[in-house]
């Protein structure tokens, strides 16, 4: 662990990775249409480790089994193409490989860094209210230090158990390239969180990081929606003596009325671009002006790799104007 500072824990890198050429990813999920705003976001971190002679890896986040949609696969790799992206290696799936998270899930119930949990999600709501700011209530801690392992559990409570990590008091002080250092107090905010589900699914905030470490991402570019994720990451990360990435977490894309553009409310998805006979260059080149570079109307990403700086993104939000949609509907192929 790294040293303390007052009330928190900083952030670091891993400084074997000093000099190296940096290890991006790419990592849609199969639940829904991309949209503008995942475009945005993939090319960025596409430039941003290409620019630097860096690989980029592709994976499909299809662990979510009650949204995943296997067929969207195919589309979801037609847009990253159309977008004129590439990436190192073939596409590696979640859901093909999970021995890395049940090992994890072991050593961690092993090292007392995780408990059994039998608490239904109404109980936890029932007992907490959000903390300001999250979405979910705090977990209280009902199961902590009740059983080892969930064979114990299920026994003892006659309920099937998922897995919930243990999260030490204090504050996590996380570095980000956009956001600054930010401070989060994980243990306060949402408590010990879940790592998986009484069904036995694999959470998000496990299997990206397992999944980043084997496959020695170097660096995270994604929205700035999952900077608090960062923090539960963290955690997980120190406790599996695992390196901390670099955070980049860039503003999101917005509507006129400054609505976060999102799959669930059908906002213009890439695949319907295309079937418009959308040019991609135009949503490259925009993508690209978003980002505070000086792009012409239209071009493909490899042409705008020598003229990427991080530095030049701006920190607000894009705001995705009527005019700004109406210009790139009409730029024709």
């Amino acid at each position: 662990m790294p040293a303390q500072r007052e009330g928190g824990w900083r952030s670091h890198a891993d400084p074997s990775r000093a000099g190296r050429a940096p290890v991006g990813r790419l990592a849609p999920s199969p639940t829904g249409l991309l949209h503008l705003g995942h475009a945005r976001s993939f090319l960025l971190a596409w430039w941003q480790a290409r620019s630097r002679g860096g690989r980029v890896l592709l994976r499909i986040e299809d662990l979510d089994r009650e949204r995943s949609r296997p067929e969207l696969v195919a589309t979801l790799l037609e847009d990253l193409a159309w977008l004129g992206l590439d990436w190192d290696g073939e596409p590696v799936f979640q859901s093909r490989d999970t021995s890395a998270l049940t090992d994890a899930i072991e050593r961690l119930l092993a090292e007392g860094l995780a408990y059994p949990c039998t608490c239904s999600r109404a109980e936890v709501a029932a007992l907490s209210a959000p903390h300001a700011g999250q979405a979910e209530p705090r977990y209280p801690g009902t199961c902590r230090g009740l059983w080892r392992t969930r064979d114990q559990a299920q026994r003892a409570s006659g309920r099937a158990a998922g897995v919930r990590v243990l999260v030490p008091a204090g504050e996590v002080e996380i570095a980000d390239r956009i956001a600054g250092t930010r401070r989060f107090d994980v243990a306060v905010e949402v408590g010990d969180f879940l790592i998986q589900r009484k069904d036995g699914a694999f959470a998000y905030q496990l299997a990206v990081v397992v999944d980043d470490a084997r496959s020695r991402v170097s660096e995270v570019l994604r929205g700035d929606d999952l900077l608090p994720s960062a923090a539960r990451q963290w955690h997980l990360q120190e406790h599996l003596d695992l390196p901390h990435p670099e955070w980049i977490h860039v503003p999101l894309v917005v509507d006129a009325g400054g609505r976060r553009l999102a799959k669930r409310a059908g906002d213009l998805a890439l695949a319907e671009l295309r079937a418009r006979g959308v040019d991609p260059r135009a949503v490259v080149a925009w993508a690209a002006r978003s980002a505070g570079l000086d792009a012409p109307e239209r071009a493909g990403a490899p042409e705008l790799l020598g003229a990427f700086d991080l530095e030049r993104l701006p920190r607000e939000p894009v705001r995705l104007a009527p005019r700004d949609l109406d210009r790139l509907l009409a730029a024709r192929a």
